[in-house]
């Protein structure tokens, strides 16, 4: 199964593909196998890219977040948030290198309250200004208890497009797939500075599948 995001960036890989492998057909000699096997190369990791495996969505408490991103956890820190917390925050930074998943997943159930895109940058995703001058998308949920989550998609050095579906009143849910950041990116999650943190850095977490927090009055 592949992200319909995906779906006109595929249809190029394959374009490109049959172009070179014709080419390599009236080249001949030795160079013609080299053009098609890179043809085909560009082709089969787009796929890789843009596969969008079935998933389990791992059943937790309503007060836990979920992962929304496949990735590694390259930052735990306490900050001030001034966009939507408006005030003192824990950010939960995931890397997704080009060969994670890169379908992004609501990270808990409530209603968006806060959509804004933001063009920007495109600094390496693990770079400690990526999350305020890079390529973005920052979306703001107020859970059922009334607490406030934000989460970002992050455009990467090699990331230039980000696509998500959700906007301002709409009801989302644990693990609900909302959209992509194509070829390498990052998210940032930031919730109360009382919620307990449950990864820790260099952990690997799966979008929809890992527990990475847990708001306050969760069991």
């Amino acid at each position: 199964m592949f992200a319909k995001e995906g779906q006109g960036l595929i249809l190029g890989a394959l374009t490109i593909f049959a172009v070179l492998a014709l080419l390599g057909w009236l080249n001949g000699g030795w160079l013609g196998p080299f053009v098609t096997a890179f043809g085909a190369v560009i082709f089969l990791f787009t796929l890789w890219f843009f596969r969008d495996p079935k998933r389990t969505i791992t059943k937790v408490d309503a007060h836990t977040l979920l992962s929304p991103a496949d990735g590694k956890v390259v930052v735990i820190q306490d900050i001030e948030e001034p966009l939507y917390l408006k005030g003192p925050a824990k950010q939960i930074s995931i890397f997704l290198s080009p060969l994670n998943v890169h379908v992004n997943r609501i990270p808990i159930s409530g209603t968006i309250e806060f959509d804004q895109y933001v063009p920007g940058d495109y600094l390496v995703a693990w770079h400690e200004k990526a999350s305020e001058l890079n390529e973005r998308s920052q979306l703001g949920l107020r859970h059922d208890s009334g607490q406030k989550i934000l989460f970002k998609q992050i455009a990467g050095a090699v990331a230039r497009r980000i696509v998500y579906h959700v906007t301002t009143g709409d009801a989302v849910q644990t693990g609900q797939r909302y959209g992509i950041v194509k070829f390498g990116s990052r998210m940032d999650i930031l919730v109360p500075p009382d919620a307990d943190v449950l990864v820790s850095l260099g952990d690997k977490v799966r979008g929809g599948i890992h527990p990475i927090a847990r708001l306050s009055g969760g069991s």
